[in-house]
């Protein structure tokens, strides 16, 4: 195919990208302004693909007065987040549509507590790993839909200031530590190789689940082989926020090594020789069936 037919074939493509190419910094202006008095009011809300964070669950379980467990069940899908089938959430619509399922006709019915995706609209946001360099840094861009017509509302602010202003600085606080574990992942690509079922099951419960995560750090297995005093501890049994700061930093030593909790002396070697002495009296009953 010629190159000039190439090109006309890219020109007439019906499609253009809403995300505008523009990376934004903090002090960037953004023109922009959406309320309940805007002809497009809630369209954003009609055609969602909302990815939910741990936090998010942590704000609308307690809004619902539902267990983890419970609000992941009735308002999630899952979905693999990559290749390795590394497990996300999406949030759900009603039957049959592509609506919030949380939208209703006077709009959201969880707005204290909406998600960060809702939160960040028009406002995208991302975190980058430069290469060689430890750090994740955020850029700002923005987002133009057809339906929206909060772009031509004539009110300009600062990312910082709409960030402030719908409340993201809070979802950011919780999120960032889980989206440097995936970030980790991702820029490691093959060289970690596929977790294993063990490290996927981790993963849901430190980063879904903090009310099974709550029970974990009471079981005797923990109890063996981490160092939590008792004041610590009691901190993170009462306040679910600490918790999933801490599942987050539990997480990335776990799957990476990054220690912020303490080992006991000698936890691992006990852990291994208790491992050995089952394999021995496994070995040992089987051997014993046999010569029956």
């Amino acid at each position: 195919m010629a190159s000039d037919d190439l090109s006309k074939i890219k020109e007439n493509i019906p499609y253009s990208s809403p995300v505008q190419p523009v990376e934004l910094s903090l002090d960037d202006e953004i023109q922009f302004h959406c309320h309940k008095d805007i002809a497009c009011f809630n369209a954003c809300c009609k055609n969602i693909d909302i990815h939910i964070t741990p936090y998010d669950i942590l704000r609308l379980k307690r809004r619902l007065d539902l267990s983890s467990s419970e609000f992941v069940a009735r308002y999630t899908t899952p979905f693999p987040m990559d290749f390795h089938n590394m497990p996300g959430l999406k949030m759900n619509t009603k039957p049959g549509t592509s609506e919030c399922v949380f939208l209703t006709e006077e709009g959201c019915s969880v707005y204290e507590d909406r998600p960060a995706a809702c939160r960040y609209y028009a406002l995208g946001s991302m975190g980058v790993r430069k290469k060689d360099s430890d750090k994740v840094e955020d850029i700002f861009f923005i987002v133009k839909e057809d339906h929206c017509l909060g772009h031509n509302e004539p009110r300009t602010l600062t990312v910082r200031e709409y960030k402030r202003e719908q409340g993201c600085e809070d979802y950011d606080k919780h999120n960032n530590e889980w989206r440097e574990v995936i970030l980790k992942k991702r820029s490691s690509g093959p060289t970690v190789g596929a977790p294993s079922e063990r490290s996927l099951q981790l993963f849901d419960m430190c980063s879904y689940d903090m009310d099974s995560f709550r029970e974990f750090i009471q079981t005797d297995g923990f109890d063996e082989v981490f160092e939590l005093d008792a004041h610590s501890k009691k901190v993170l049994l009462d306040d679910e926020d600490e918790l999933l700061q801490f599942a987050l930093r539990f997480l990335k030593q776990v799957l990476y090594g990054e220690v912020s909790v303490p080992i006991k002396d000698g936890a691992k070697e006990k852990r291994i020789a208790r491992r050995e002495a089952a394999k021995t009296g496994l070995t040992s009953d089987s051997s014993s069936s046999t010569r029956n």
